[in-house]
């Protein structure tokens, strides 16, 4: 790492460890624009919208430029400015205009820099050959039509999710990113994880919308419709409407949503309250019998879908519990059922939900009931945010409201289930002997919270046993660990496996944020679970109700709380 001193725009600029110059750039204080670069992934270089112009008159994209003491560039000259009128040109002559209906519009960073650089006109043709849009997914829509070949999608699909989807396949003016062998994206083994669409600067991959079924819902007066609403949700959703990341907009957001017509409005935290119960229960059974360990949490329907896809002989490993969506989903639509005078309206159940891959598992035929799916439509964070724009709801003006009762109550521990190594604390909380103020502080700093580590270790005591646990988030990460775990170098027996960075909070239906923003979200939730009076899930006096009553039979509570898995690799 290099130290020294640098001049950008004459400015003097200290530089300590930065990567390239474009750090110390941006360190400065100034906006250079680019396409192909985030700071959590390789250097591409591609795009050549962050050149600036040396001393010596040379222009060089500062993305790839390393900091040297002394080093005088340029960020706005005349060169400069021309150079990215030019490149925004002829990335605009190879991309789909359709930016009106484009699900992108207003998002996108080509038309937000063609715009800056006062583009308005473009001199050459777009010589090729169109391609058709791929809609086979459950949770991402490709259109190579709008591609501009910057490759960030390429990059974390490999370097954080280590699945290498697709790829940059042919040369020269044909060039493309696609998958392999032009394969449809359903005919991969691909994860539904969604953070190819997060990083897309264009609408050349976008995550599915179902915004227009759940509009559709509303307005039937032959529907209920209920929502319920994932934990991550509550500290982003503000983000699109001026709030800073980790605000709590809980209060606002279900007030919103009944300004859109939802009939009920409930917290997923009584789903992740099941989840721990059952999960908690399911590890102590694994552990009286010795295995087989290590016990995978499932959650995660992009980590089970990993799984079942690449490594099947993990699939005895996972947890046979449904993920909160899915048991919230059973559980309401269950009650309903079983109301003597039940509302004849047809019950439509909709998650509000910070991951694109929740819309592949609510469409898994095993979670329905008689071809009646558990949740019937799943809004990203960012979707829902639409939907509130389209109504002209004024968000920050809005009084706060609380969910509905009883099933809109959960506990603290439910609610840091939206932000890595939540699902642990949870679960350590549930199974530890006593429930007080120093064994929660104890929890706090056992080593399960925080993003500085992909793969973080605690050691909880039960009873005589000490049970070793492990959480890890980005699934290139849980592959290593997986190698490390067959070599023999290390051994647990619960691990916690979040396929997004940062778990939940970093879903690719949040709007888009790195590794600050994350964190800021993560601390909102520690802060809402800090002044929750309910600490741990069977202290939930709706989860004792429900085992006393809608799931005091074994065989309904198991049929309604758990699935299995199945091979899909071959």
């Amino acid at each position: 790492m290099s130290k020294g001193i640098m001049y950008v725009d004459d400015r003097r600029v200290e530089f300590d460890g930065e990567k390239n110059v474009l750090s110390v750039i941006r360190k400065a204080g100034i906006s250079v624009p680019t396409f192909c670069y985030y700071s959590e992934l390789s250097t591409y270089g591609a795009c050549r919208m962050c050149v600036v112009e040396t001393d010596r008159g040379t222009i060089e994209a500062s993305c790839s430029m390393e900091p040297k003491d002394g080093l005088r560039i340029y960020t706005n000259t005349q060169k400069t400015l021309r150079y990215r009128k030019m490149i925004l040109e002829l990335l605009l002559a190879a991309h789909c205009r359709d930016c009106t209906t484009c699900e992108k519009n207003g998002d996108c960073k080509l038309q937000e820099l063609a715009r800056q650089f006062g583009v308005r006109r473009v001199r050459f043709p777009d010589t090729r050959e169109p391609m058709e849009k791929d809609e086979s997914s459950r949770s991402i829509v490709r259109d190579p039509n709008k591609c501009i070949l910057c490759g960030d999608c390429v990059r974390v699909c490999d370097e954080i999710q280590g699945m290498g989807i697709i790829d940059f396949v042919h040369r020269g003016s044909k060039l493309r990113v696609m998958p392999a062998f032009n394969r449809s994206i359903a005919e991969t083994k691909c994860v539904n994880c969604g953070q190819c669409a997060a990083v897309c600067p264009t609408g050349a991959i976008t995550l599915r919308n179902n915004i227009g079924e759940v509009w559709q819902a509303l307005q039937d007066p032959g529907k209920r419709v209920i929502a319920q609403i994932a934990p991550a949700v509550r500290v982003a959703i503000g983000e699109s409407f001026g709030f800073a990341p980790g605000d709590n907009a809980m209060g606002k957001l279900v007030a919103a949503m009944r300004r859109l017509g939802f009939d009920e409005v409930y917290d997923t935290t009584l789903g992740a309250d099941l989840t721990v119960m059952e999960e908690s229960h399911e590890f102590l059974e694994r552990f009286k019998k010795g295995g087989p360990f290590p016990m995978f949490t499932s959650c995660c329907p992009a980590w089970v879908r990993y799984v079942e896809n690449s490594n099947p002989k993990y699939i005895p490993h996972l947890s046979s519990c449904k993920s909160p969506q899915q048991m919230f989903g059973a559980v309401i639509k269950e009650s309903q059922r079983q109301i003597s005078t039940p509302d004849p309206r047809e019950t439509v159940v909709v998650s509000i939900m910070p991951c694109a891959a929740k819309k592949f598992e609510a469409a898994r035929p095993e979670f329905s009931r008689n071809g009646v799916p558990d949740v019937d439509y799943v809004l990203t964070t960012r979707g829902l945010s639409t939907m509130i724009k389209e109504m002209g709801i004024q968000f920050s003006e809005l009084d706060e409201d609380a969910p509905d009762l009883p099933l809109g109550m959960g506990s603290g521990a439910a609610v840091i289930f939206g932000t890595t190594g939540g699902v642990a604390e949870a679960v350590i909380r549930r199974v530890s002997g006593k429930k007080t103020y120093n064994l929660l502080r104890e929890i706090k700093y056992s080593g399960v919270r925080g993003m500085d580590r992909s793969v973080k270790e605690a050691a909880v005591q039960v009873g005589d046993d000490e049970i070793r646990i492990a959480v890890v988030h980005g699934l290139k990460n849980a592959q290593e660990l997986l190698k490390k775990i067959e070599r023999g170098e290390v051994s647990y027996h619960l691990i916690e496996v979040m396929a997004c960075p940062g778990g939940c909070i970093g879903g690719a239906g949040q709007p888009f944020g790195l590794s600050p923003e994350k964190n800021l979200r993560a601390r909102g939730l520690y802060r809402a679970d800090k002044v929750a009076q309910i600490k741990s899930s069977e202290q939930n006096p709706v989860i004792s109700a429900l085992y006393n009553g809608l799931l005091s039979e074994e065989a309904q509570a198991h049929d309604l709380l758990h699935t299995h898995y199945e091979d899909q690799s071959r």
